[in-house]
């Protein structure tokens, strides 16, 4: 079953958490295998994304949807990984082209060093023509060389956008995405993906604090097969042990990291909508409906004449819902 802990060290400014996604991961991986699957590169990528992406969501107190997102000019035109306020998570990609089984990122989405990474924060209670908090970075660090993990560009973010060390850890194959998550607190206030303010304080103790250097140099020691074959107890264990580590209870089950998607017809006709009257009718002329189906999950929706005339009556022209008809 999936789960995710997270943990502090005892008078230390450093917390941790750790994920291991078992079947929310192969969940995704069956959908996507009836449109013939992905190849073993890009599945590790969007593996080690779902699970950093559940970390960081886990890690802040937000209301809404964190969305984990990288495009470039590679083969792999977009990955994404979307993660609910309670763990609930999905995750897709557009692949076009060969990838080779050991393919590095730069090849997968940045040849050019023009890839960029988004990481967007929606709340559930946006007020109208409120837009969601987003922050976009490219795939290059300080002397624009290219980075060749997802887990280097997250790290380069958190430090350069907020001000926080971070070292992260992850892995993933066709059966576990995983995550190990190490992260310096900030001195004063709340400095998080919301975009609180960071102390000036704060970001003179960048890379300094003796406590969170050794702690990060101990996570980084931790091996890709060990992450992907140990359980959490035994990885804590073995990286931590001559630490005074506090361990929450774990989330699991429906308090835990799943696969759910939320797309719905409704989203789907307003989707419709948004693309106008013209051109929906001119794909029912020529395919005799419209059919959409979700990249995440694989539902099909479908719209026949008559439904998607429906899609565009005003409410004010729609048969009261009260009526009968005899």
């Amino acid at each position: 079953m999936s789960e995710l802990h997270k943990f502090v060290f005892e008078g230390l400014p450093v917390r941790g958490m750790l994920v291991r996604l078992t079947d929310a991961w192969q969940d995704i991986l069956r959908r996507r295998a009836q449109a013939g699957g992905y190849p073993a590169a890009v599945t590790e990528l969007l593996g080690e994304m779902t699970a950093a992406a559940a970390l960081m969501q886990a890690n802040i107190k937000f209301n809404g949807s964190l969305t984990l997102q990288i495009m470039g000019d590679g083969p792999v035109k977009l990955a994404v990984a979307e993660v609910q306020p309670d763990l609930a998570l999905r995750a897709t990609a557009t692949v076009m082209g060969e990838v080779a089984p050991d393919a590095p990122l730069s090849h997968m989405v940045n040849v050019t060093n023009q890839g960029r990474c988004a990481i967007t924060l929606d709340p559930r209670d946006r007020l109208p023509g409120q837009q969601p908090y987003q922050g976009v970075v490219p795939l290059f660090g300080d002397r624009h060389e290219k980075l060749e993990r997802i887990s280097e560009v997250i790290e380069h973010y958190m430090l350069q956008s907020e001000q926080l060390d971070t070292r992260l850890v992850l892995a993933a194959n066709d059966q576990v995405a995983a995550g190990l998550l190490i992260q310096r607190l900030p001195l004063q206030g709340e400095a998080n993906l919301a975009g609180s303010g960071v102390a000036r304080s704060d970001e003179d103790h960048i890379g300094r604090n003796e406590d969170y250097n050794r702690i990060a140099i101990l996570a980084a020691s931790l091996k890709r097969e060990e992450l992907l074959t140990l359980d959490a107890d035994t990885i804590l264990h073995r990286l931590f042990w001559e630490e005074d580590v506090r361990r929450f209870e774990p989330l699991t089950g429906e308090q835990g990291p799943r696969f759910a998607c939320t797309c719905s017809r409704e989203r789907v006709s307003s989707m419709l909508r948004s693309l106008g009257r013209d051109e929906v009718e001119s794909i029912i002329a020529e395919q005799g409906g419209v059919e959409v189906g979700c990249d995440f999950c694989g539902a099909q929706y479908r719209f026949d004449p008559v439904d998607a005339a429906q899609v565009f009556l005003q409410a004010d022209q729609q048969p009261p819902v009260n009526r009968q008809t005899h």
